[in-house]
């Protein structure tokens, strides 16, 4: 279980260092673009590997690899790569953090699942941060375009959707396929998912405009952000019950931050914090926690 934590806490400082990186690279390479290099190069890598460990599976199997893949990759890091495109990278992560929002809301409106008013207020207030957050563009006088950027968080939010579902569908599957396996299939999968989409950016770009930053973008993504990082994410939910997953999204936005003030220039505002604030509020309201500390969960595993 130690192991699986760790892996966990070392995919999302990864996760949390590459938005501000991404941002960078894609002021040099169009988004689909970048996607696509990124997931077939680490998936070029992986299935050698993959191979060595292969187990049989049904096509239900695989089927739900794709599935997992269309969420977790192609929704996740299209609506990503777009949002970063024309937002704050800071603004990312936060919203990511408040996955068990969305995860509240799906069980309420497609699973009827019954709700305890604590529940509900809390999230309520946890959702609340969110809107705060999306529509700052428009309290604090951004200099960036208030349309493009709060359009940016509304991609955030689609990109937090993807995250959320993802591993809801790849638990089902990783009891029964080795976790490289399954990383290998899913990145080949939205690799090819992305190829539509860059056939039409390569229109107006060509590979000779790519330069050091985003050459950097592709190898940050391929190696750290996809091959290690998917692959200790993909070990971790098989170790770890997935209601504990939630509790490491909060490292990200850290993460980010740190990353964003150099390379950046990016500040927290007022209203980030605000919004922070009312997450961390509200999930702890409606859970009776602070929904996240893995250095005290490995020391007492």
């Amino acid at each position: 279980m130690n192991i699986a934590v760790l892996a966990i806490i070392i995919t999302n400082i990864i996760w949390g260092a590459s938005p501000p990186i991404y941002k960078l690279a894609l002021q040099n390479i169009p988004p689909f673009t970048l996607a696509f290099l990124r997931f077939f190069i680490a998936a070029l890598i992986l299935l050698p590997l993959s191979l060595r460990i292969w187990r049989p599976m049904k096509l239900r199997d695989i089927l739900l690899i794709c599935l997992s893949a269309l969420f977790g990759i192609t929704i996740n890091i299209s609506f990503f790569f777009l949002g970063l495109q024309h937002g704050v990278s800071i603004n990312s992560t936060l919203i990511a953090s408040a996955g068990p929002v969305f995860i509240f809301i799906f069980a309420i409106f497609f699973f009827r699942e019954k709700f305890h008013k604590k529940v509900f207020f809390g999230m309520m207030i946890a959702l609340l941060g969110v809107l705060v957050v999306v529509f700052s563009p428009y309290l604090n006088g951004s200099q960036v375009s208030k349309n493009s950027a709060t359009v940016a968080n509304l991609f955030f939010v689609l990109a937090t959707v993807g995250a959320v579902i993802d591993p809801l569908i790849a638990k089902k599957v990783l009891d029964r396929v080795h976790f490289i396996q399954f990383t290998a299939i899913s990145f080949l999968f939205a690799s090819w998912s992305f190829l539509p989409f860059m056939a039409l950016e390569l229109r107006g770009w060509s590979f000779d405009k790519l330069n050091l930053v985003g050459i950097i973008g592709i190898l940050y993504g391929a190696v750290l952000a996809s091959i290690i990082a998917y692959c200790f994410f993909y070990y971790g939910i098989s170790k770890i019950h997935i209601s504990e997953i939630g509790l490491f999204m909060y490292i990200d936005p850290v993460a980010t931050v740190l990353i964003a003030i150099p390379l950046l220039g990016e500040y927290p505002t007022k209203l980030y914090f605000l919004g922070a604030l009312l997450v961390i509020v509200g999930i702890y309201i409606a859970e009776g926690r602070i929904h996240y500390h893995p250095i005290h969960k490995i020391r007492n595993k």
